[in-house]
């Protein structure tokens, strides 16, 4: 075992200095991960274990310089947080209605500790489901029981009718509550909108369609645009109430199959005249555009949703649905709006590079989303993988692959002006040691107001770059930070961050 243990470490850091070479890392590149609970992993537990988990999961990601967290809180018309709209979620207390005990909010949690990180946290919720398979009684304050005729049954589930006008009117109502109570930086959707086909079963909207489909030719494109309208309605009141929170989707994988290269048959309730002109991938499989009549393209295209991150969760070489393939085709048609890739943990540390059987597939997977045009940063599914360390992953990351800090990219069209730079830095000796401390300018704006800060640091004669992120020794919320007894006549540099994680101007501190 300490044999085999001592010939991974060399490896490992064969790997380091081939991939630092090969693929320098960069100073912004979105890094986010997926807390989901609609899984059940956190069903039942008590507020301590659970802060526990929670805290654990945090923690490996911020080893790792994960910089944004996508913590799930709605996920059948329920709450993981105090609502005044939705019953407590079963998938938190194990019974839906039931307040946690003792009481505390989950999702406010989650805001602190993220924070307190330096890392953003994103609401997610599920837009039309309201019961998954697994649960066996509503409660009663759910929203189904207030108006039944709005919901349909397909398969196992029930879930809002997207046809229905006031479903959309209903879920912005909750996206506005959540967005105006809640201090996060995201609201975010994945990839359930009309359900995932069910064999020889067809969606309950056909008397939907007749009395709100006039002007639409098929029910194909009345239910893309019934999503649509979604979509348009939640950018519209985020952007109303707090314009700096962002909105994003993470869409399946595939957007459109190339059905003119003969790869996939066209599903039965396919509308062929509309998707025939359609960019699709070389690929066969399930389809956003076809079967869960989401428009991602024009979502982007219209710019009402900020980020977008598709989940190309299969392998490279897949034969359905290949990872090469689908990154190549997101870059070239996806990135009109900041396009993060979906990565999923297990099946690329478990896959064999094709072109090196020695590595997992992890290093040209990163290769790829750091060298093709318009891909910003990457999301991991799922945050349980990371702490558990699955296939070394957390490992790789923190030593290899994300070693250094990394700032979110900017949101140009949602705001570009720099905060003003802090002021007063200085090293200070204090009970805890010596802390390197600043002040923050105060503004009324609130996009301009500084949120996290940036710490850079340089050896005694090291020249000043603040572009090598290697130099990047923290990101933080709190206006001091440690200096380490080790860093006898360094040069520290501070900048600060807004909410769009603009830069300011640096204060040199020595």
């Amino acid at each position: 075992m300490k044999r085999l243990l001592i010939c991974l470490c060399a490896w490992c850091m064969i790997a380091v200095w081939a991939y630092a070479d090969a693929v320098p890392q960069p100073k912004r590149e979105f890094r986010g991960s997926w807390i989901q609970c609609v899984n059940g992993q956190f069903q039942g537990m008590s507020r301590d274990v659970m802060q526990a988990t929670l805290r654990r999961h945090l923690d490996a990601l911020q080893r790792c310089n994960v910089n944004a967290v996508f913590f799930q809180i709605r996920p059948e018309a329920d709450a993981l947080y105090p609502s005044q709209l939705e019953p407590w979620s079963r998938f938190l207390t194990g019974q839906q209605g039931a307040a946690p005990q003792p009481y505390w909010d989950p999702l406010q949690w989650m805001i602190d500790e993220c924070h307190s990180r330096g890392m953003e946290l994103h609401a997610w919720i599920n837009p039309y489901r309201a019961k998954t398979a697994g649960t066996a009684v509503l409660a009663a304050s759910h929203p189904y029981f207030k108006n039944p005729e709005r919901f349909f049954r397909y398969g196992k589930l029930l879930l809002f009718n997207p046809g229905v006008p006031e479903n959309r009117e209903y879920i912005c109502q909750v996206v506005a509550d959540i967005v105006g109570r809640y201090d996060v930086d995201g609201l975010h959707m994945d990839d359930y909108f009309y359900p995932y086909p069910e064999a020889g079963e067809q969606i309950p909207d056909g008397d939907t369609f007749r009395q709100y489909g006039a002007g639409f030719s098929s029910i194909q494109d009345w239910r893309r645009d019934n999503v649509s309208r979604l979509i348009k309605d939640i950018h519209e009141t985020i952007q109303r109430l707090k314009p700096w929170v962002k909105f994003g989707v993470s869409p399946f994988g595939i957007y459109h199959n190339q059905h003119d290269a003969g790869l996939s048959a066209p599903s039965p309730d396919m509308d062929n005249k509309q998707s025939s002109g359609l960019p699709g991938s070389n690929t066969r499989g399930l389809q956003n555009y076809d079967d869960l009549y989401a428009d991602v393209l024009q979502w982007v295209s219209q710019g009402w949703v900020d980020y977008n991150i598709p989940q190309i969760y299969w392998e490279i070489g897949h034969k359905t649905a290949d990872y090469d393939t689908l990154i190549r085709w997101w870059s070239k048609y996806g990135s009109g709006r900041p396009l993060y890739i979906g990565q999923d943990v297990e099946r690329t540390v478990k896959a064999v590079d094709l072109n090196n059987p020695n590595s997992n597939q992890l290093p040209e997977k990163l290769r790829l989303q750091r060298t093709l045009p318009g891909i910003q940063g990457n999301c991991l599914w799922y945050s349980a993988a990371v702490a558990n360390n699955t296939g070394n992953i957390l490992t790789a990351l923190e030593k290899v692959y994300q070693r250094y800090p990394a700032l979110v990219p900017t949101m140009p069209f949602k705001d570009k002006i720099a905060p003003k730079k802090v002021k007063g830095g200085k090293v200070i000796p204090t009970d805890q040691g010596r802390m390197l401390v600043w002040l923050t300018k105060d503004t009324k704006d609130e996009m301009q107001r500084a949120v996290r800060y940036a710490i850079y640091r340089f050896a005694k004669g090291e020249r000043i770059s603040l572009e090598n992120p290697a130099n990047i020794v923290a990101i933080t919320a709190q206006t001091y930070w440690p200096v380490p007894e080790s860093d006898q006549g360094c040069t520290y540099v501070v900048t600060a961050l807004d909410r769009m994680w603009n830069e300011s101007k640096p204060r040199k501190v020595r």
